[in-house]
């Protein structure tokens, strides 16, 4: 199966909305200032599944309920969408802007929040706010950036390998174990290029292990300390080079590339940020049934996604009645489904309600995927963003090159 991104055409905007003018207003009336518009949400479109709940569970919603259109644009890379941005404000596009809304973490956050180009201070005014547990550390602090009110969690992930017990029996369960593997099985493993960010997140795995564990890098951006971890990151990847598929002379450019050289039987490891898609994957028949996820033992990165309003959206209050929507306990109890998205709950389950908090208990797992409390055991935490920009030049310029 080949995902496509589906571009959507931005339409006509509504009138521009001071931001300052819904902070602490009614919802009510944010609702009715809302009625009517539409929202331009820019986000990853590699999937079709994500797509579809966006699309049509998430603009269905908007639009019968609030009458709101959702312009769902689909971009390869976040990154993408931030120029955008980035680029109306070098131009003083201060109010009129093409984005409302972009599904974003890590580096991309920081750059938005640094650079003045998120819109702050408005989250308490969501009511569905009080489902989020900001008092958790992982959910206050995206990549190590505090939040401070300029965005909104939506999902949480943690990093999986799946393997094919037809043609595997015994995969790797370490990063030094893999290592080893992949010299041993020469041609039949792989990772995506960075930007893409599962690629990115699989470097920074060999990265913790080059540096005797993540325990040692955490903190502030550390030039000697990158320096050092990092030359000998680039030496074990480059190391690896030969035994890679192609012998390492040419990098799947998205993960979807990479899960069709699986699908394949070109390579016979594959990983993702979502440990669900294996189950989704094998039900459209792309995985072969025998596909099996499963966690490393020395840990996997986790993290949390949000949402994030640019400051010169003109849709601010159709950009917050779509987050608003999001944090809902039924919205995310449908992006949990397996059959759905199988994505973790960025909210606390606790604090919805009691019918809610019963469908969540109700979810059963497709029986290939990883459980998530297995994973959490071994849940590794993300580095603050300027490690992981760093991490990426340095893999561009040192082995991608």
């Amino acid at each position: 199966m080949v995902f496509f991104l589906q571009s959507v055409s931005v339409g006509a905007q509504a009138d521009t909305v001071d931001g300052d003018q819904l902070v602490g207003q009614p919802w009510d009336d944010i609702v009715s200032m809302a009625k009517g518009g539409e929202v331009n949400w820019f986000l990853w479109g590699g999937s079709d599944n994500i797509n579809q709940y966006v699309s049509e569970y998430v603009g269905g919603i908007l639009k019968n309920d609030y009458g709101i259109k959702l312009n769902r644009v689909g971009v390869s890379d976040t990154v993408e969408a931030v120029n955008i941005v980035l680029g109306e404000k070098e131009s003083g596009v201060t109010e009129s802007g093409s984005v409302d809304m972009i599904w974003i973490n890590g580096e991309n956050f920081r750059t938005m929040k640094q650079g003045g180009l998120a819109y702050c201070g408005y989250t308490e005014t969501l009511p569905n706010n009080q489902l989020v547990d900001w008092d958790n550390a992982a959910i206050a602090n995206d990549f190590g950036v505090p939040v401070d009110g300029c965005e909104v969690p939506w999902s949480t992930a943690q990093f999986a390998f799946a393997y094919d017990t037809a043609r595997t029996k015994t995969p790797p369960k370490s990063i030094e174990e893999l290592i080893e593997w992949i010299k041993a099985n020469p041609g039949r493993f792989t990772y995506p290029a960075p930007p893409d960010f599962n690629g990115a997140v699989f470097i920074r795995h060999v990265f913790y292990y080059a540096a005797g564990g993540v325990e040692n890098i955490l903190g502030e951006f550390d030039q000697a300390k990158f320096d050092e971890v990092s030359a000998k990151t680039w030496a074990i990847l480059n190391d690896l080079e030969p035994s890679l598929w192609r012998e390492g002379k040419t990098y799947p450019t998205s993960i979807n590339a990479m899960n069709q050289l699986y699908a394949n039987s070109e390579v016979d490891l594959t990983f993702n940020y979502e440990p669900a898609g294996v189950g989704l994957n094998i039900e459209n028949g792309i995985f072969p049934p025998t596909t099996q996820g499963y966690g490393f033992s020395d840990g996997t990165i986790g993290n949390t996604n949000y949402t994030i309003i640019p400051f010169n959206s003109p849709n601010k209050a159709a950009a917050l009645v779509l987050q608003n929507v999001l944090l809902s306990g039924e919205a995310q109890y449908q992006k949990a489904l397996p059959t759905v998205w199988g994505a973790a709950p960025a909210i606390d389950v606790s604090r919805t309600s009691n019918d809610i908090q019963a469908k969540f208990a109700q979810i059963k797992a497709h029986p290939n995927v990883v459980p998530a409390q297995e994973l959490a055991k071994n849940s590794l935490p993300e580095l603050q963003a300027s490690w992981v920009s760093a991490i990426e030049q340095g893999w561009l310029a040192n082995v991608g090159n």
